[in-house]
């Protein structure tokens, strides 16, 4: 598991315990936690959960954090046996396409735990975005997944600025609203 050196104490806001515990710091307290951390480091030790997470791949690529700076970054927690992550795909891969140019990112997150399901799934819903892998479940873990797909939107900032619990198409309008509107935080948008 990802460690980030600011963990490593408890925030003002906690009793002194000595050390935050990983089901302490990501169970329901998770989103008074990433309050409690400055926006800097909370992209940081995100975007560093991401790199943890991401496998390694036949080309060794990995992901670059710096290309994360200042952009809007969706994180896609799917899995092959989701049905809503099969129609959910091909909105994401319109939102990466329509949006790129603009600072947005797409991370889909796999929780297969074989990562033939992923493949299979992949060649039937394709990804014009990254995929990493977490069949081990610790980034959805940090994250606090309770659904498939969630999907997470954090600004250029780091800050979780919206969330959605499973895709329903008749919401792909609410859905794009939060990120345009993430989107219209960045300099320059």
């Amino acid at each position: 598991m990802h460690s980030c050196d600011f963990f490593s104490r408890p925030p003002k806001e906690f009793p002194a315990t000595g050390h935050l515990t990983h089901e302490y710091l990501w169970g329901p307290d998770m989103f008074k936690t990433l309050t409690a951390l400055s926006k800097r480091a909370r992209l940081a030790c995100g975007l560093a959960m991401l790199a943890a997470a991401a496998p390694a791949t036949p080309s060794a690529e990995t992901l670059d954090l710096a290309d994360y700076r200042g952009k809007i970054v969706i994180v896609d927690f799917w899995a092959s046996w989701c049905v809503p992550c099969r129609r959910s795909f091909p909105w994401l891969n319109e939102m990466q396409a329509k949006y790129a140019d603009q600072g947005l990112v797409v991370v889909g997150v796999n929780m297969d735990a074989e990562a033939g399901e992923a493949d299979a799934f992949l060649k039937e819903f394709p990804a014009d975005f990254r995929i990493v892998t977490d069949p081990g479940g610790t980034l959805a873990k940090q994250f606090d997944v309770i659904a498939m797909p969630s999907s997470y939107v954090l600004n250029g900032d780091g800050d979780i600025v919206a969330r959605h619990l499973g895709f329903k198409v008749k919401k792909q309008d609410e859905y794009e609203a939060a990120i345009r509107n993430a989107l219209a935080t960045l300099k320059g948008n």
